[in-house]
């Protein structure tokens, strides 16, 4: 499970099936019982506590595809691999990368600064029951989304709404160091109450590391909120699928429902500090 900080084989992590896209790192269902919880700790450790809990929300969501199948595809907590790039330090950097289907975390450390770019979240169903309460892996970025578009002015909506149906995640992972042109209503014209409902929804990605380390994230966001644009593909009748992207300077983040609202895939990367590269460069 250990690897060069530098490996070339970082980049090699996906939201597929592990039988399409082999990951790196050792797989939950191959550890003893307390090696499992050692390992639960460690991605624990570097997350914030609703950071871990999206991350266990999303395997739970996928051990739903196991019940009565043969699991040919080999979905479910099982088949989920934690790798660090690096040797964990105070000073030095390194990263840790965390995932299997509809998921790919890669936190780099380095000191005081978390990085949480590129990561995918995803899930399928997009809603299930445990112990009898409803859990939604991927609620927040959904409802915060549509509040948002219904919140904007016709002259707004006109402006960030670009097409009838939803659209296909771009910059996913493989994709790294590629770009697009950002499209769609640029946020200084957004009111308060849109624009702290715009960084509520930035949040629900941002807060997946811990606290301190995404207020200052948020912070270096807000200042450039005014240069953010805000896409939208699809219905904005909540309960419908749509596709919405926002992208800032340093931020990119992408949510796509896959042919219908039960299965999503999103992805958060900042183009200047994907893996910490603009803090690790000499």
């Amino acid at each position: 499970m250990l690897f060069e900080f530098d490996s070339a084989k970082k980049p090699s992590w996906s939201n597929l099936p592990v039988t399409m896209v082999p990951r790196n790192g050792l797989r939950l269902g191959e550890l003893t019982k307390p090696q499992r919880t050692a390992a639960l700790d460690a991605i624990a450790a570097v997350l914030s506590k609703q950071g871990f809990q999206k991350v266990i929300d999303i395997m739970n969501a996928d051990d739903q595809l196991v019940k009565g199948n043969d699991n040919k595809m080999r979905f479910g907590t099982e088949n989920y691999y934690l790798a660090v790039f690096g040797t964990p330090s105070a000073t030095k950097p390194w990263m840790l990368q965390f995932g299997g289907h509809h998921l790919g975390i890669n936190v780099t450390i380095v000191g005081k600064d978390t990085v949480l770019t590129p990561t995918h979240t995803g899930t399928q169903p997009d809603s299930f029951t445990r112990n009898g309460k409803m859990v939604r892996p991927l609620g927040p970025e959904n409802d915060l989304a549509f509040k948002l578009v219904n919140m904007l002015d016709a002259e707004q909506q006109k402006q960030a709404v670009l097409g009838a149906k939803p659209k296909n995640l771009v910059l996913g992972p493989g994709e790294d160091g590629k770009t697009i042109r950002p499209e769609g209503l640029k946020c200084a014209a957004l009111k308060e109450d849109q624009r702290a409902t715009l960084l509520d929804l930035i949040g629900a990605w941002v807060y997946i590391v811990p606290n301190d380390a995404a207020a200052s994230r948020m912070a270096a966001l807000k200042e450039k909120i005014d240069e953010t644009y805000f896409a939208w593909y699809g219905p904005t009748t909540n309960g419908s699928a749509a596709y919405y992207r926002i992208q800032g300077p340093t931020l990119l983040i992408g949510y796509a429902p896959q042919g219908g609202t039960n299965h999503i895939h999103t992805i958060i990367r900042d183009p200047s500090n994907d893996y910490g590269k603009e803090l690790t460069k000499s």
